[in-house]
């Protein structure tokens, strides 16, 4: 089950896996506010319903462990980093984690980081135009995990530092406000 709380903000270069906890919980409600949508879902049946009606017509599966990068931690390392940079994208971010567990950071309407520690069976999907982050927890550094989309899978993140704002991030900020 989903452990949701507010980060601590002490996070670094070098430690930015680890768990961050400032100690303060949030709400499922709480997340709901700003649009994210988690659920349990123990079944594949409950997840082709859900994907019914949400629309989602594609998926993919996604493993991110060491052996996916032919155990080079160079490699695995700068793609971590490269997930934990801010960023939002213009379609939602769909995840439903089977296997492992990962960090998904959320921004609140105060702009504070909301840390979602994912294991299996937990859902979550974040609106398209969202600031967030994801990297993977230190402890098991591995996550399968199906990715759904309503059309053909694309993936761009629109970094927060380009300042690059798009329509669905304004929908976004407005939909929250």
């Amino acid at each position: 089950m989903v452990e949701v709380y507010y980060h601590d903000n002490k996070d670094t270069p070098e430690d930015f896996t680890k768990a961050h906890n400032s100690g303060e919980p949030v709400s499922l409600e709480k997340l709901a506010e700003i649009g994210v949508f988690y659920r349990n879902v123990k079944t594949l049946d409950e997840l082709n319903q859900i994907a019914k009606d949400r629309d989602y017509k594609n998926r993919d599966v996604v493993n991110l462990d060491l052996d996916a990068f032919n155990n080079d931690l160079d490699a695995y390392n700068a793609k971590m980093a490269q997930f934990y940079k801010e960023h939002y994208h213009e379609d939602e971010e769909i995840r439903y984690v089977t296997a492992g567990e990962g960090y998904f950071d959320v921004r609140d309407k105060q702009d504070r980081w909301i840390r979602a520690k994912l294991s299996p069976h937990d859902l979550l999907i974040l609106p398209a135009g969202i600031y967030h982050r994801f990297t993977l927890t230190d402890e098991l550094k591995q996550v399968t995990a199906v990715r759904l989309f309503k059309d053909e899978p694309k993936w761009e993140a629109i970094n927060r530092d380009t300042g690059k704002v798009s329509n669905a991030r304004s929908e976004y900020v407005q939909s929250i406000a």
